[in-house]
């Protein structure tokens, strides 16, 4: 019986083991490679060593993408995570319709981020500059998307609205472990509103805004449909993302060789700052 439990366990392990490395490690590896060479994306190419990671810290375009996508990274998190948070507790309340409301706002999720991208696309560059014109605002009468100082905005706006479904879930999750009991102490010792919510909610939800603020920079950090779909890193490059910069560039620039470096040094920097929020968060809820 162990046997057959282990040939089959073998079975189901090996063919999805192979298809990993098959389509993840080796081209993870051959990536590393080609960051040391000066290879096009086709034709010959020499070994150049470590001039592509050299230069990649005296590109401004790459300088200015990682601003971008940073900045762009920090306030979206933050703007989700408020506004879920606020959702979650609403829905978690007893409000008329719950479960109609429920389904209602995870919609966003469901649509593909290219779909919901163009949709907005045609948002911000027809129907809001109208209504602008109509009601005398004279800010949105051209598109936010031509603006090179505000276009990042519209990009953060498209990506908070369909990130907020899922994170909205996971502070449900988290609200619905509270017991009842804590808050009928609660009550008893008089904690109502923010008290309620700083001293007993959120201390017990630590873990879930561990899981969201973790996903949520990891997430925006790499954008890359919304970009596509929005702006294609303009206007003047002002919302050119990293992984964006790295795929046109990469596979059209001729700069294959300089962009996988560039994916080398990202890949570090995302695992760096997910283990950093890891360790910060494992801190906090010792504290707790």
């Amino acid at each position: 019986m162990k046997d057959e439990k282990k040939r089959t366990y073998l079975l189901i392990t090996i063919p999805i083991l192979a298809l990993f490395i098959c389509f993840n490690t080796i081209p993870l590896l051959r990536g590393v490679y080609y960051s040391f060479t000066n290879f096009r994306g086709f034709g010959s190419y020499d070994w150049v060593g470590l001039r592509n990671y050299i230069d990649l810290f005296t590109d401004a375009r790459v300088g200015k993408s990682y601003w971008f996508t940073f900045k762009l990274a920090v306030v979206t998190t933050v703007v989700v995570n408020v506004i879920s948070m606020l959702m979650a507790l609403a829905l978690n309340s007893r409000i008329p319709a719950k479960s109609f409301f429920r389904g209602a706002y995870f919609l966003p999720n469901i649509l593909g981020s290219l779909v919901v991208g163009y949709i907005f696309n045609y948002f911000f560059t027809y129907i809001l500059p109208a209504f602008a014109q109509m009601v005398g605002i004279d800010a949105l009468k051209s598109s936010l998307l031509s603006n090179p100082s505000a276009a990042w905005i519209g990009v953060m706006i498209v990506c908070a609205w369909q990130a907020i479904a899922m994170t909205t879930i996971i502070y449900i999750s988290g609200l619905q472990t509270i017991p009842a009991d804590v808050y009928e102490a609660g009550d008893i010792d008089g904690a109502t509103g923010w008290k309620k919510f700083r001293y007993l909610t959120f201390p017990l939800i630590v873990p879930f805004f561990s899981i969201n603020m973790v996903l949520s920079i990891k997430n925006f950090l790499m954008v890359f449909d919304q970009i596509v779909a929005l702006t294609k890193g303009g206007p003047a490059q002002s919302t050119e993302s990293i992984s964006y910069l790295i795929y046109n560039n990469g596979m059209s620039g001729g700069q294959f060789g300089f962009q996988s470096a560039n994916a080398v040094i990202f890949f570090i920097v995302i695992v760096a700052i997910s283990a950093a929020q890891m360790k910060l968060s494992s801190r906090k809820e010792e504290q707790l």
